[in-house]
């Protein structure tokens, strides 16, 4: 009888210590940390901008596949050039850095206080740079340390960035503000019922032709440029996950190039048209921004929002209208013969 009280009382000290779920180990798990632009796990950190050359002599590019967002704008005699955004991963070297134009601070003002990577500006255009709110971290102002010289490339597509080496310089050193990553308008989600299935598109501007191509292997568009694959200094085809063509206004600036070239300005402030491209598939979206300082909204033609899928973004801002290729039908059924 001792004995059975005595248990009772243990049992009775154990339950008034401790219950079932407490003697559980409690297992937390720890939320993953998304960047805003691509919405891959990843930080966001300060937002690196860096415009880089887009003709053939500066193919492969450097760093690229490591962007978040890659503009692709037109410049003097119908070229191109990309304004590369770094948020996440900043790789080591970064180019061939070219100069800046006028498109440039339109885009980047909605990204808040940028710093900006460049190689130079025309005099006329400097001042205007200097009011605009970013942060001026170009080769004119950085040692050649920082903005080296490739010997395996020929001027002037061989100037190449040493980014880490300049962000630690810009934020650790002289104490230069540039802002953390914010969001800029686009949303996540699943692809849009409107969409139809597509096998490449190309766009053209007067003297480039991009093209994009699905890949059900890679789930993303490999991109080609002026009809050969567009890779990267890594020996890897670029190809996004979102790849956005964006129709805009393409005028005349008040800006020339050194051999007296008219700079286009891309205006990327107002509203338009333009399509979506992710999943293998295509959907017509119409984009707005009512002034520079805020971010573009997406949306599709029954106004809700055009979600974009995980992954880097790349915007072709063009005013033409880009050709889709879509899949060739099945073949029916051939009739069976009647014996």
């Amino acid at each position: 009888m001792k004995k059975i009280l005595a248990a009772i009382s243990i049992l009775i000290v154990l339950s008034s210590c401790a219950s079932p779920s407490s003697l559980v180990k409690k297992v937390t798990t720890k939320e993953v940390e998304r960047n805003v632009l691509t919405n891959l796990p990843g930080v966001n950190g300060p937002v690196l901008a860096v415009k880089i050359d887009d003709t053939t002599p500066a193919h492969p590019q450097v760093g690229l596949d490591s962007a978040d967002v890659v503009y692709i704008e037109q410049v003097e005699g119908g070229l191109t050039r990309l304004a590369a955004i770094f948020t996440n991963k900043v790789p080591a070297l970064i180019g061939p850095v070219r100069s800046a134009r006028i498109s440039d601070l339109e885009i980047l003002a909605q990204y808040g206080r940028v710093g900006f990577a460049y190689s130079g500006a025309q005099s006329k255009m400097r001042p205007v740079i200097e009011a605009a709110n970013l942060e001026n971290i170009s080769a004119e102002r950085n040692p050649p340390s920082i903005y080296q010289t490739d010997t395996n490339r020929f001027a002037p597509t061989n100037m190449m960035l040493d980014a880490n080496s300049l962000l630690k310089k810009t934020i650790d050193v002289e104490g230069k503000k540039i802002d953390i990553v914010k969001s800029i308008g686009w949303q996540f989600g699943k692809s849009s019922a409107l969409a139809k299935k597509i096998t490449s598109a190309s766009i053209k501007w007067p003297a480039v032709k991009y093209s994009v191509t699905w890949s059900p292997s890679e789930k993303r568009w490999l991109l080609t440029f002026n009809d050969k694959p567009n890779l990267d200094s890594n020996g890897r085809q670029l190809g996004p996950k979102n790849f956005v063509i964006q129709k805009v206004a393409i005028t005349n600036s008040i800006y020339r190039d050194k051999v007296g070239g008219v700079t286009p300005l891309s205006n990327t402030v107002g509203s338009g048209t333009g399509y979506l491209l992710r999943d293998g598939k295509v959907v017509a979206i119409n984009w707005q921004r009512p002034s520079a300082e805020v971010g573009t909204i997406w949306t599709l033609s029954d106004g809700t929002v055009a979600n974009f899928a995980d992954g880097q973004v790349w915007i072709a801002l063009t005013d033409g209208e880009p050709d889709f290729t879509y899949p060739a039908p099945s073949p029916s059924a051939s009739p069976k013969k009647s014996k």
